[in-house]
């Protein structure tokens, strides 16, 4: 029997502002630890779909997908989100894949065949009609993650960057590992292996942060853990405190 995630009903679209969805998905393991998965459907002004961060693909969503209109987009914001991009692919040639700074590396590596029609960069391409902002967070020496803000919700859109693990949804015994890590529900936040890979690029990344939290985000929706409904730069304030107190 699958394990429940915490974040039923899985494989379905969960509203969260106009034009904007998020799915909860399976548990996947990644170094051994149990994640679970979540991606967001914004629906563009042309009607196009963009997605962030594909999960492995369910019938039942796909349907409830292709009703709200045609997959134009597919995003692979970070190094460690793309294996079902390669899948989403097979489903909807049609779509462009945009994918974060090393994302063609990695897969290579790994041998998964995924095809990066284009890496992204600060600013966000024409092609999704100026319904979203996107900025790629530099300074690390490892993780490129790019992050979203969809103006009309007010939302901003994270991967890696906070993860917030709630003590309900995962083993008793992963709970002080957790705690150790650093982002344990309520106080998730940046991973501190991945923090360590900034240390020689903490401005970068810190200007990249500040323009997150100018945006005035209302909710931030993370692809791991209790995303925040309400408070969202106050949210940020306190998970990047680590990067925001000045050096």
């Amino acid at each position: 029997m699958t394990r429940p995630t915490g974040y039923e009903p899985l494989n379905t679209l969960k509203p969260v502002a106009p034009d904007l969805w998020i799915v909860d998905g399976p548990i996947i393991r990644f170094y051994g630890l149990p994640f679970p998965t979540r991606m967001t459907v914004i629906r563009l002004p042309d009607g196009g779909l963009w997605v962030h961060s594909p999960i492995a693909p369910d019938p039942g969503v796909m349907a409830e997908i292709q009703a709200l209109g045609p997959v134009a987009h597919l995003v692979a914001p970070n190094w460690i989100h793309y294996a079902s991009v390669g899948a989403w692919q097979g489903l909807f040639p049609q779509a462009r894949t945009w994918a974060a700074p090393g994302v063609a590396e990695r897969a290579a590596s790994r041998d998964v065949a995924i095809r990066v029609d284009q890496t992204l960069g600060d600013g966000a391409p024409e092609d999704w009609g100026g319904a979203i902002e996107a900025r790629v967070v530099a300074g690390s020496s490892v993780h490129h993650e790019a992050v979203f803000f969809h103006p009309a919700s007010k939302t901003l859109i994270l991967t890696d960057l906070i993860e917030n693990f709630e003590r309900r949804a995962v083993p008793v015994w992963l709970v002080p590992v957790l705690m150790v890590v650093g982002n344990l529900d309520p106080k998730g936040g940046t991973p501190r292996d991945m923090r360590a890979t900034f240390r020689k690029g903490r401005a970068a990344a810190r200007s990249a942060v500040e323009w997150m939290i100018a945006q005035e985000p209302e909710r931030v929706v993370l692809a791991h853990g209790r995303w925040y409904e309400r408070d969202g730069a106050a949210e940020l304030r306190r998970a990047f405190r680590w990067l925001l107190d000045r050096d």
